[in-house]
């Protein structure tokens, strides 16, 4: 039977799967104390950084729903649990793997679906979500400002060619 120490710690890691948008399992072989700050404080506010058991995280994520590859607890794994938004997360993991090549991002979990480590690669190329938002909305603006343009040069140019209707009849007339 399982000690309380292990069944507390199984319940902990499965409450973390099922209130993380995202998870990011890593290896951390070969990195200081000091580089693991510098990476917790690179993941930013909305994401935790934690050294975990293989056996007790692959059974807290199977409690939590998530099936995991089990290729993925192969060696030390730290795993990021990311409340907030996914791709700043990913980023900061991304960044820290160029520059300390000791971190391997393994794989992970976004929304409750499996992710292979270059999907989550993929996923650190996105812009933020402020960004994209941002972006839409700069596409709508110019969609009702081309709008606004098309119907505004409606009216102006049905007066300039009934001008020009005029001034021919006035040389028609005149010309007789």
């Amino acid at each position: 039977m399982a000690t309380p120490e292990k069944a507390a710690a199984v319940a902990e890691l499965t409450d973390k799967f099922r209130s993380s948008n995202a998870a990011v399992l890593t290896e951390y072989r070969g990195l200081t104390v000091a580089q693991l700050k510098t990476l917790r404080r690179s993941l930013g506010e909305n994401a935790q950084y934690a050294v975990v058991k293989n056996t007790l995280t692959k059974i807290a994520a199977n409690e939590a729903g998530i099936t995991l590859d089990d290729q993925l607890f192969a060696g030390p794994t730290a795993v990021a649990f990311v409340t907030g938004d996914p791709v700043e997360s990913a980023k900061g993991l991304r960044d820290f793997a160029k520059d300390n090549p000791n971190l391997v991002i393994k794989g992970g979990v976004l929304d409750g679906k499996a992710m292979t480590a270059d999907e989550i690669k993929k996923l650190a190329d996105l812009e933020s979500r402020e960004v994209l938002l941002s972006k839409l909305a700069g596409a709508f603006k110019a969609k009702q400002s081309q709008a606004a343009s098309v119907f505004q040069a409606l009216p102006s140019k049905l007066v300039r060619t009934v001008d020009a209707l005029r001034a021919k009849q006035d040389e028609q007339g005149g010309a007789e």
